[in-house]
């Protein structure tokens, strides 16, 4: 299938069929997929968390505000996560990233700040997450991204230490009468010309 064809096709999906479950071998590809996410400088300031564990997901989906029905029925929701601080990130770079990118990060990114580099490293999560919503459309996987989500419960339900839950994203396969699919109810853009201009 040609890429516009799944961005075209894909969509935010309102209600998921209970009795399918995501195989443990797509588990294992979408584990490698989020491990290979893009970030600036190759920083992966970010954790995956993949539940499918029924109890902690209804767990979540208490915590999950309008959400809940969508984590009781998805297969399985994966948590994404930014490391907590500054400090924190910069205690392991050096481990992992080149000599050149520990350099842009001392020079241009840490001298603007604790906030502007907290910030910087959520931007890369979002970008992880754009990425991974293309990728499991592609393994005919349905999705639904939620910010709706009180973070500090989530991070206490997973016992994520270090690192502060930004977004989850539901993973399953739709319910033939959720209406929110394309074949129901037309994806909504605003016309080309206004959001893409060639020069």
């Amino acid at each position: 299938m040609e890429f516009i064809d799944i961005a075209k096709s894909r969509y935010t999906t309102k209600k998921y069929d209970a009795s399918k479950k995501v195989s443990e071998a797509d588990i294992e590809r979408i584990k490698e997929i989020l491990q290979y996410s893009p970030s600036s400088i190759n920083s992966q300031p970010w954790k995956f968390t993949i539940v499918g564990n029924q109890e902690l997901k209804e767990k979540l989906g208490k915590a999950s505000y309008f959400n809940e029905e969508k984590l009781v029925e998805g297969s399985h929701v994966v948590v994404f996560s930014v490391v907590e601080s500054a400090a924190n990130f910069e205690e392991n770079m050096e481990s992992y990233l080149a000599e050149g990118a520990v350099w842009y990060y001392n020079n241009f990114l840490k001298p603007q700040g604790d906030e502007k580099v907290q910030n910087w490293m959520s931007e890369q999560v979002y970008l992880a997450i754009g990425y991974f919503l293309s990728a499991i459309a592609s393994m005919n996987i349905d999705s639904t991204p939620m910010e709706g989500i009180e973070n500090d419960k989530y991070k206490e339900i997973l016992g994520l230490d270090g690192y502060q839950p930004l977004v989850a994203v539901m993973i399953g396969y739709r319910d033939e009468e959720d209406g929110n699919q394309p074949a129901k109810t037309a994806k909504s853009r605003l016309e080309l010309d206004s959001v893409v201009e060639v020069l």
